[in-house]
């Protein structure tokens, strides 16, 4: 191999390393829903290129609002689902819109776009 070989070959696994890194092991910011004085439990949803905040801290048992905000026209996050709620949402661009969830048991419930690349969990405790 000669010097050009070896950068390249470095460099790719530097960037593989660092796609691991980041899909596996940074840390993603947690946020806890704020609850109303009806004991709905409410989070703000940032739609672009993802979900901002991707993990979600609820309780059990109280009804749950998340309004997705999509601040793009990325045709990935046109709809957002929770498979394990059976709840399927278009979020049209430069809108919210309010998905209601009554979370029954404790545990992590991911959710996605319709493609499976955008991301979020949904933590029951």
């Amino acid at each position: 191999m000669d010097a050009p070989e070896i950068i390249v070959t470095l460099a790719g696994l530097a960037l593989a390393a660092f796609v691991v890194w980041y899909f596996f092991f940074s840390t993603r910011q947690v946020v806890s829903a704020v609850s109303s004085s009806g004991g709905v439990q409410e989070v703000a949803i940032n739609v672009k290129g993802g979900y901002t905040p991707d993990v979600i801290e609820v309780e059990c048992g109280k009804p749950v609002q998340l309004h997705f905000y999509r601040d793009e026209e990325n045709s990935c996050s046109e709809e957002v689902l929770f498979p394990d709620f059976s709840v399927r949402r278009e979020l049209p661009a430069f809108k919210t819109t309010l998905v209601e969830l009554l979370p029954e048991k404790v545990g992590t419930y991911a959710f996605t776009c319709g493609m499976g690349m955008l991301r979020g969990s949904l933590v029951v405790k």
